[in-house]
């Protein structure tokens, strides 16, 4: 079974190694959407996967860390593109929930990246 919980958070960031000129050198803000997707059994007592509020509290050291924040400026995102934001997320979130299974990042209606974990090649 697979379930998600939605969060939102406003940030600022620019992105350093972009071509000169490009517009998201320049510093600008986002109102990011994240996804968080969790995967396994659902337990035949209670109903769920895991509960909702579980899923919050685990995240909301993240959000503090991330909203209403200059992204640039938090250890291991000096180049925060979409992509960067998700697997840092993902690093930082996956040891306080195993089940964690993708998180993706809108920082756009529609534009954003998903991230599964790293790679087992």
């Amino acid at each position: 079974m697979d379930i998600f919980k939605v969060f939102t958070f406003e940030a600022a960031h620019r992105l350093p190694n972009v071509p000169e000129g490009h517009k998201c050198a320049r510093l600008h803000g986002h109102s990011f959407r994240v996804e968080l997707h969790l995967t396994g059994p659902l337990d035949p007592h209670t109903g769920w996967v895991m509960d909702f509020a579980d899923v919050k509290a685990a995240f909301k050291p993240l959000y503090e860390r991330l909203d209403h924040h200059y992204l640039n400026d938090i250890e291991g995102l000096d180049n925060p593109t979409s992509e960067r934001i998700a697997e840092w997320i993902w690093d930082h979130l996956k040891p306080a929930l195993p089940m964690l299974s993708q998180v993706v990042v809108h920082e756009t209606c529609t534009a954003g990246s998903r991230y599964r974990g790293p790679r087992a090649d």
